[in-house]
């Protein structure tokens, strides 16, 4: 245990990844004022919806924050700095997108314990008892915007790590969840009970002892813990180990003031307190990460004892609701090399190149993308196809199986995939009597849902795509960037190629053709003419007949 004031750490705390967000033009610094009610959110979510390309995407830090009374807040906020984009994040996790995989992977596999201190930054400013009736020094004093204005009945955290203690074990669990902004010292905490969280088995723990469950929210912290409370980890994972794997050091954790909990000694902002176990009330509405508004229901609540601050603390909000989104990019981005991993070393399933989980609108649970080796066993594709939907019992409503030519992320080439590589008869499964996961609740079928299974692979060579090759599109796109035309973005597929069925005969034609000796070919052909067949006969058909 260490007493330094700002204990030694070789990792990023928040500021200096906001630092290195602005360092490489990242960071849009928005000084003008701000109402956190009404504008900070709708602001930042037009570049998740206003034809903004993900790598254009940035992260905000408003300076300036008000509120619809015309309250000033002194802490600044900031939205979208973590998972805005794919180079966000990976600047947070400080690895290469290509590394991602084997980051989480080694993660999860060689935690590293935290090391407790007695003093952090996070504790530079107390307010407990009756600090927290005044003004400015309880939850009233946080800048909380509203996530969706004109729906949300309240400011909610939505980038909240809930911190509490198995009370059997002592194991820590640390998950992310809203927390409704209530009063002065109350805030609610919805914990996604279809998901089965670490927090929820723990308060139906304490409610059996007939004890309120003693929790720390933490708003803002070092992006590995960050990170690592997004993901879903086993409920007897303490996240501080494996977000010290992640920042490849050990986390520093503090004791809070008021429960009995560690939290990390780099935290922006802590609200410690008590979770009733005996009542709920009503919370929400709210409009959620699956993309509709969650409706009112009964939910637990946490009495304050205690906020703990930084001197020049920083709120973290994220942007959810409708995807794409920075709730879904923070998820998708870990749970990818997860899915992958999982069909390819647990279930020892040779041929998966990768899992892609399809993001705008159905928020990546509800589609699964399988990507499968050309010439991969079918009873290896259907292995994928289960698997994949069976990992996580919120995910995978609608699983794909497809080859490499396809882009995953392009609809259109999946819907391509599905019309010419499957047949329903043959390639086609349903899987019955599956939790309703993640979205609005439906009282069909006794509140079950289901998972269809698609296997648009190849399984037969096919023509070639009807493209012109890559060579001729390549020289063709010299020309239009020449005639100084529109910057072209090609989306796959931009060349045709081959997908087996083609002969070396045709290459030859083919060659005539673009060497405009196609009168040659004409002959060739005009000498193989038939009187006994009918139209639309395949030459093909008769390739034995002709040897």
């Amino acid at each position: 245990m260490t007493d330094d004031k700002n204990p030694a750490r070789s990792y990023p705390d928040l500021h200096d990844h906001l630092e290195e967000l602005d360092k490489r033009g990242l960071l849009v610094r928005v000084d003008r004022e701000i109402n956190k009610d009404t504008e900070m959110h709708p602001l930042v979510r037009w570049q998740f919806r206003g034809g903004i390309e993900e790598k254009d995407r940035k992260a905000f830090l408003f300076t300036n924050v008000v509120d619809s009374k015309g309250r000033k807040f002194d802490i600044p906020v900031a939205v979208g700095v973590l998972a805005a984009s794919r180079d966000i994040y990976r600047t947070g996790i400080g690895c290469e997108l290509d590394e991602i995989e084997s980051t989480w992977k080694n993660a999860t596999a060689n935690p590293i314990d935290p090391v407790e201190v007695t003093t952090a930054p996070c504790q530079e400013i107390v307010w407990e008892g009756t600090d927290l009736d005044k003004d400015g020094q309880g939850l009233d004093g946080i800048p909380v915007p509203i996530s969706t204005p004109g729906w949300d009945n309240a400011p909610y955290t939505t980038l909240s790590q809930y911190i509490t203690k198995d009370p059997d074990t002592g194991v820590q669990n640390m998950g992310n969840y809203r927390g409704q902004i209530k009063g002065q010292k109350r805030m609610g905490m919805n914990p996604s009970l279809e998901l089965r969280p670490g927090i929820y088995i723990h308060w139906e723990k304490y409610k059996k002892l007939g004890q309120p469950m003693p929790a720390a929210v933490v708003l803002g912290a070092p992006p590995s813990v960050t990170f690592t409370s997004a993901i879903k980890l086993p409920e007897d994972t303490d996240e501080f180990r494996v977000a010290g794997a992640l920042a490849g050091s050990p986390i520093n954790i503090v004791k809070a003031k008021t429960v009995d909990l560690m939290v990390p000694a780099e935290a922006e902002i802590v609200i410690e307190g008590y979770i009733s176990t005996e009542f709920l009330e009503p919370e929400a509405p709210f409009g959620e990460s699956h993309g509709h508004v969650n409706l009112q229901e009964y939910n637990a609540f946490m009495d304050v004892t205690c906020i703990t601050r930084k001197k020049d603390a920083i709120l973290t909000s994220i942007i959810s609701q409708v995807t794409p989104s920075e709730s879904s990019v923070i998820k998708r981005v870990a749970y990818e090399p997860m899915f992958t991993e999982h069909l390819r070393d647990h279930l020892g399933i040779k041929g998966v190149i990768k899992v892609s989980m399809h993001e705008p609108l159905t928020n990546i649970r509800k589609l699964i993308i399988v990507i499968c080796e050309r010439g991969m066993p079918s009873t290896e594709i259907w292995r994928a196809l289960y698997g994949a939907a069976s990992l996580h019992r919120a995910a995978g409503k609608y699983v794909i199986a497809v080859n490499d030519d396809i882009d995953p992320d392009n609809a259109d080439a999946v819907f391509w995939a599905m019309a010419y590589r499957a047949n329903p008869a043959l390639d086609v499964e349903i899987l019955k009597h599956r939790d309703s996961g993640h979205g609005p609740r439906s009282d069909r079928a006794g509140g079950e849902d289901a998972s269809v299974l698609f296997d648009a692979t190849l399984k037969e060579d096919f023509p070639p795509i009807s493209l012109p090759k890559k060579e001729f599109m390549l020289n063709a796109k010299e020309i239009w960037e020449e005639l100084g035309l529109p910057e072209l973005k090609p989306q796959v597929p931009w060349h045709g190629y081959s997908l087996g069925e083609w002969e070396e005969e045709f290459d030859v034609m083919a060659k005539r053709a673009v060497e405009s000796d196609y009168f040659k070919t004409g002959e060739i052909i005009a000498q193989r003419r038939r009187s006994d067949l009918t139209m639309n006969t395949e030459v093909r058909t008769l390739k034995d007949e002709d040897d």
